[in-house]
């Protein structure tokens, strides 16, 4: 197993026990992404929305998995959720991510 593999095989681990655990998928592209497509039952709060709603995903009270195009702005949303003492990872790409589920 290469390092790549630990890694990512790592991130694969940490987004199924937060699956498990009853997570919501929070989708932080902009609105024009999500219209063109998301995953079904996902939660819709745009990357530049996040502080001013940071309270409407604490009050979901569950965990929380980030998503994007590309994982670029999920990795800064969960980052950003997990200073505001919500528990959240980063799911990488919503395609990729929907593919996991």
């Amino acid at each position: 197993m290469g390092f790549l593999d630990f890694i990512f095989g790592a991130k694969k681990r940490r987004v199924e026990e937060f699956l498990e655990n009853g997570a919501v998928i929070l989708d932080v592209r902009s609105q024009r992404e999500w219209d063109a497509a998301h995953i079904e039952n996902s939660i819709h709060i745009p990357i530049d929305e996040l502080n001013d709603r940071v309270e409407e995903v604490k009050k979901l009270n569950k965990p929380i998995i980030a998503c994007c195009a590309s994982g670029v702005r999920s990795a800064k949303a969960a980052k950003f959720l997990n200073l505001h003492n919500i528990e959240a990872t980063n799911g990488g790409g919503w395609v990729n991510l929907k593919n996991k589920l």
